[in-house]
C-alpha cells in the first residue's frame, strides 16, 4: 500500500477537510532531530501533518507505536539509538511530545481507537462518523475557532493564501499578489458590543503599514453584525477595515 493510500493520508485528508487547509505532509523541523549515525548527522524527523496558520501538529499513531509488533520493531536489528526499531519510535514519539509544544505548536495525536477502526487497527474509513470524531480532537471547542476557520476556508476559495501572522496576536492573516490581509476573529459571545470595540481596537494596533495593499478585516457571526456596524461606514473605509459575516452554516459574506 502506498502512503497515499494509508490510513494516515487518510487521517491527514480528513483534518484538511475539517481545517480548511492542506497540510505539510511529512513535514519537518530543523529542531526535531533523531539520534546522531556513527558519522555523527542527525536526520530531522518528519511529523504527519502540519499546518502553519493553525500552528497545529497532527500525529496519527498506528497499533505498533503503542504495542509489540514484530513485523515493524525488527528486534533482531539495531537503530543509531542502540535499540531495535520499536523501542527508537517509542523515543522518538515521546521526543516529538515534548519538543513540539515547547517550541509553541499544538499536538494532536490520533489513534485507530479514537476512529471506527476493527481489532487489528486497521480503519473502516467511516467518513462522517471519523469527520466528527476529528472536528472535537482538534477542537472545535469555540465559536471563534468555527468563525476563523469558515473564513479561511472561504479565502483559500477566493485565491488567498493564508500565512502565519507577522504580529503572533493576530487572528488570521493572507496574500494574494501584492496584497495581504490581516484580520481579527470574534465568535459568538454574551456581550458583543464590548467585543466588537476591543477588536477594532486590536485592528487598530495592527496598522502598521502605510501601504494601500494592505487591508484589515472584522469577522464575526451572524449575531455580532450589528454591533460591528455601529463603527460608521466611512469611518471603516478610510482606515481599510472590511467587514465580513460567517453564517451559522459556514458561508461567508463581505457586509459592507
Amino acid at each position: 500500500m502506498s502512503r497515499d493510500d494509508s490510513d494516515e493520508a487518510y487521517v491527514i485528508g480528513l483534518c484538511n477537510r475539517v481545517l480548511g487547509e492542506q497540510a505539510a505532509a511529512q513535514h519537518r523541523f530543523d529542531w526535531l532531530l533523531g539520534d546522531p549515525s556513527t558519522n555523527g548527522r542527525r536526520t530531522m524527523l518528519p511529523v504527519d501533518g502540519y499546518w502553519p496558520t493553525h500552528r497545529l501538529v497532527v500525529e496519527y499513531r498506528e497499533l505498533q507505536h503503542d504495542q509489540p509488533v514484530a513485523h515493524f520493531d525488527k528486534p533482531d536489528r539495531l537503530t543509531v539509538s542502540g535499540v531495535h526499531r520499536g523501542e527508537q519510535r517509542a523515543l522518538y514519539d515521546a521526543r516529538r511530545d515534548t519538543e513540539i509544544p515547547a517550541h509553541g505548536l499544538r499536538l494532536i495525536v490520533i489513534r485507530p481507537g479514537d476512529l471506527n477502526s476493527d481489532s487489528r487497527g486497521r480503519l473502516h474509513r467511516s467518513v462522517e462518523s471519523d469527520l466528527d470524531v476529528i472536528r472535537k480532537l482538534v477542537g472545535r471547542y469555540s465559536d471563534e475557532d468555527r468563525v476563523t476557520d469558515a473564513f479561511r476556508a472561504w479565502l483559500i476559495s477566493e485565491g488567498w493564501t493564508p500565512v502565519e501572522p507577522t504580529d503572533p496576536w493576530a487572528d488570521i492573516e493572507a496574500v494574494r499578489g501584492v496584497e495581504r490581509l490581516i484580520g481579527e476573529v470574534k465568535g459568538k459571545t454574551s456581550e458583543p458590543g464590548i467585543d466588537a470595540d476591543i477588536a477594532y481596537g486590536q485592528l487598530l494596533r495592527r496598522m502598521t503599514s502605510v501601504s494601500t495593499a494592505v487591508r484589515h478585516a472584522l469577522i464575526v457571526p451572524t449575531a455580532s453584525v450589528r454591533a460591528v456596524q455601529r463603527v460608521p461606514a466611512h469611518v471603516r473605509d478610510q482606515l481599510r477595515i472590511h467587514l465580513y459575516e460567517v453564517t451559522a452554516d459556514g458561508q461567508v459574506r463581505q457586509v459592507d
